[in-house]
């Protein structure tokens, strides 16, 4: 198979790129890419990439994103602007790279977005967060109902994954920090299974 994942070099997407490169070619994008340059905040710049991948790759199996921000802060302390950041990156960036990456998928191809457990479960200084993660998860259910070619479109939901738990583990008491391969396992039941329109959730 042939997979783009946006966001490879980072917490989530190194693993997942790690993982997928033992069988498959993978094409790593993202802010820092020389050879793949992303920033899914940036419409222009998602469709840059995927002309670019059409033009030189053809076709993709699957394309996995695992990137997007969001603005941790005390509701009372976030602007409109601050709420933007995550609309315009992690919501709308992934809603983008559905829109302009499903021209570039061969039949039963899939996407597989990214949230994470504020969606369901939410902790102090996570509104905005929170608030386009629960958007994402509708928009995939929404979304897979219209997809033709027997392409599918999921969502990857996790805990707060093990790599990054010294650093997030004072924001979420009382969360079992989740194991890498866990995750991981996800990303592979979306690509290599069946389900569509489906929120993978591993909290624990």
């Amino acid at each position: 198979m042939k997979i783009l994942v946006i966001g490879g070099t980072g917490t989530i997407g190194k693993r997942i790129v790690e993982h997928f490169s033992k069988n498959h070619q993978v094409l790593v994008a993202g802010r820092s890419s020389k050879a793949y340059p992303i920033d899914i905040a940036d419409t222009r710049s998602i469709k840059n990439l995927f002309k670019k991948i059409k033009k030189s790759q053809g076709k993709l199996d699957a394309i996995i994103c695992a990137a997007g921000e969001a603005k941790w802060a005390p509701f009372k302390d976030l602007s409109e602007k601050d709420f933007h950041i995550g609309l315009r990156s992690k919501l709308m960036g992934q809603v983008n790279v559905v829109r302009y990456g499903r021209k570039c998928l061969k039949k039963n191809g899939s996407i597989t977005l990214t949230t994470g457990v504020l969606a369901d479960d939410p902790v102090f200084q996570t509104t905005s967060a929170a608030m386009v993660n629960g958007g994402i998860h509708s928009f995939v259910q929404a979304v897979a109902i219209e997809m033709k070619k027997k392409r599918r479109v999921n969502v990857v939901s996790s805990g707060v994954v093990m790599d990054a738990y010294d650093r997030y583990e004072s924001y979420f008491p009382g969360h079992p920090p989740i194991e890498m391969h866990k995750m991981v396992h996800g990303y592979v039941r979306s690509v290599m299974g069946r389900v569509n329109g489906e929120v993978i959730r591993i909290y624990v």
